[in-house]
């Protein structure tokens, strides 16, 4: 991951808070991004890296909580909510659309700080799921249809001639197979093939409820 190209963005429309949270974040080394509004954060072109969200919670026109149902629907984001007027059923709803944490204004420099190192941490992870899933169901697209019915059987234990028979093909064209699978899902152990595709069929599984 760039850790050079990770961005803290800024949303708030008040200018001291924003110049307040800037100077602290570049202070810290961060790379920052204001934005007076969610209209102009949402219309801006973000970086590919690592990111987290400060976002003001009461603004004119676009308020947090629509900002936040917006970005969800586009981008995963740890987002860090701040106000200055917060009340519960505001934190309640932020926090279960997925917000990391709600802070009160003035904002205690230490616990944003702490707050974002958490949200950048979270990200991290998520993008690096993200790009192993993408790479792992690369590899997949690879096998043949066949082969693609085989890694099952094989990640299930069977040996090669029970997954023989039940394909009803002969035990040495799944061990043709078998060899195959292994190079292109990249595995250097039947261990690691049997992970791999227990991560597909996870990831599969997934995408299909997505779907429904």
């Amino acid at each position: 991951m760039d850790s050079e190209n990770e961005t803290i963005y800024i949303v708030d429309d008040d200018p001291i808070v924003r110049e307040a949270l800037w100077s602290l974040l570049r202070a810290n080394g961060k790379n920052v991004q204001l934005f007076a509004s969610g209209k102009e954060f949402l219309g801006a072109v973000r970086r590919d890296a690592a990111a987290c969200l400060i976002l003001d919670l009461k603004m004119p026109a676009m308020n947090g909580l629509e900002v936040q149902s917006i970005v969800s629907a586009q981008i995963s984001i740890p987002i860090i909510f701040i106000t200055g007027r917060g009340d519960i059923p505001s934190t309640v709803k932020a926090m279960k659309c997925g917000a990391i944490d709600f802070l009160t204004k003035p904002v205690d420099e230490t616990i944003l700080l702490a707050s974002v190192e958490h949200a950048l941490q979270k990200d991290r992870h998520a993008r690096s799921e993200a790009q192993e899933q993408s790479d792992l169901l690369a590899r997949y697209r690879l096998l043949t249809p066949r082969e693609q019915e085989v890694l099952p059987l094989l990640a299930r234990g069977l040996l090669n001639k029970q997954a023989a028979a039940e394909l009803g093909i002969s035990e040495y064209t799944i061990q043709i197979h078998r060899g195959s699978i292994m190079r292109k899902m990249k595995a250097d152990s039947f261990a690691t093939l049997v992970r791999l595709a227990a991560k597909l069929t996870t990831k599969q599984t997934m995408m299909r409820q997505q779907g429904e």
